[in-house]
């Protein structure tokens, strides 16, 4: 069994990206990939917006340390990061036993954090809020699994 653990930071919210990613993960578990949404919002960062991005990015990378772990493969997402297309994207994930990708807040993510992960990834040089970003990410974990698996999806 594959994991990927997906740690976000956004406002609780209950709407259809959910269900759109609750699908894709259904649909991933036909290749034995389980897929997590965690959200970490808490109150220090709901109070860390209040006073200034660098505050607020620093929260981000508190509560990301408390499940970062050495030894996996982790993904932060970042509008500065590195784009690929869907084939590079799955090449990524390729023979990993678990991986956890990470949405920063509304303020994005620290430098050094990103530079802690094994790779930055941009989803597009479009600016998504985190629902639709949450989807987006959904999408291409399935069609990453599909394109590793000669499913045709893909077509």
């Amino acid at each position: 069994m594959i994991k990927i653990n997906v740690y976000y930071i956004a406002k609780p919210t209950k709407g259809l990206e959910d269900e759109m990613c609750k699908e894709f993960a259904s649909l991933c578990m036909g290749f034995g990939v389980k897929v997590e949404w965690l959200n970490l919002f808490n109150k220090n960062i709901k109070e860390s917006h209040k006073t200034d991005a660098s505050e607020a990015k620093k929260s981000y990378t508190q509560i990301f340390s408390r499940v970062f772990k050495e030894n996996l493969y982790k993904i932060a997402l970042s509008p500065s990061g590195r784009e690929v297309d869907s084939f590079k994207f799955a090449s990524f994930l390729k023979d990993k036993s678990e991986i956890n990708f990470f949405i920063g807040g509304a303020y994005g993510l620290e430098d050094d954090f990103c530079k802690s992960c094994d790779a930055t990834l941009s989803l597009s040089k479009l600016t998504f809020s985190h629902k639709l970003a949450k989807v987006v990410l959904s999408e291409q974990i399935y069609r990453s699994f599909c394109l590793l698996n000669n499913h045709p999806y893909h077509k």
